[in-house]
């Protein structure tokens, strides 16, 4: 379960804190996803770097599966990340020397478990679409499918959480789709839960669970009185 509690985010400046975020709250059992949207610069994507342990906030708390990663040390935050949550960004960010298999085993060669991963990689690939193209590297597969290949590879190690960073910002229109549906049929396991951060309101509308950051807060779009958005 993913629990964000009071969650406060702020940078120096000389005139004194900038606040990003104030008092975000969240709650996600296992197996459901939410779609975060706001405009750039609202926050939105500040908070998922919150969520996955990759920005500290400056107060408040981030729980995954019972863990707050932010009172690990550093080392330990790191194999933490590793474990339980599983990372898609708006550029794939695949290794163009690698093959799709390899792409999605390569978070397991770091953690030095990849032997058994093997025949979970070929499954993830078939799920998403690219049992046959398994042996292509990432110039030769077109945006959609490098997404997917990253979509696979953020599940190989079965995270907690999937954190997804504008996962359709950069793709066409069917490439987008393609990739939506996808990610709403993920979760199917009970498992894992989903964050996804996104300008596409067609993307966030495959999601049940809506958000919406306005005037650095976060609003749930199903509580919220639409004249107050």
């Amino acid at each position: 379960m993913l629990v964000v509690a009071d969650l406060y985010k702020s940078y120096p400046t000389p005139r004194g804190p900038l606040p990003i975020l104030e008092q975000a709250n969240l709650t996600l059992p296992p197996g459901t996803a939410a779609a975060i949207m706001g405009p750039s610069g609202s926050g939105k994507s500040t908070l998922l770097y919150m969520i996955g342990a990759l920005e500290p906030p400056t107060s408040g708390s981030v729980t995954i599966g019972g863990t707050n990663p932010y009172t690990l040390g550093e080392r330990e935050q790191a194999t933490f990340r590793g474990a339980h949550i599983g990372f898609v960004f708006q550029d794939h960010l695949l290794l163009p020397q690698l093959s799709a298999l390899d792409n999605v085993l390569a978070p397991t060669v770091v953690a030095r478990d990849g032997g058994p991963f093997v025949d979970r990689a070929r499954m993830l690939l078939d799920r998403v679409g690219l049992g046959n193209r398994m042996d292509h590297r990432p110039g030769e597969l077109s945006g959609g499918e490098r997404q997917r290949v990253a979509v696979a590879r953020a599940l190989i190690r079965q995270p907690t959480l999937l954190l997804c960073d504008e996962p359709t910002g950069n793709l066409d229109r069917a490439a987008a789709e393609g990739v939506a549906d996808l990610l709403a049929s993920l979760g199917a396991d009970g498992r894992t839960s989903m964050v996804i951060v996104t300008h596409s309101p067609v993307l966030a509308a495959r999601f049940s669970r809506r958000y919406e950051v306005v005037d650095r807060k976060l609003v749930d779009l199903a509580a919220a009185p639409a004249d107050s958005l």
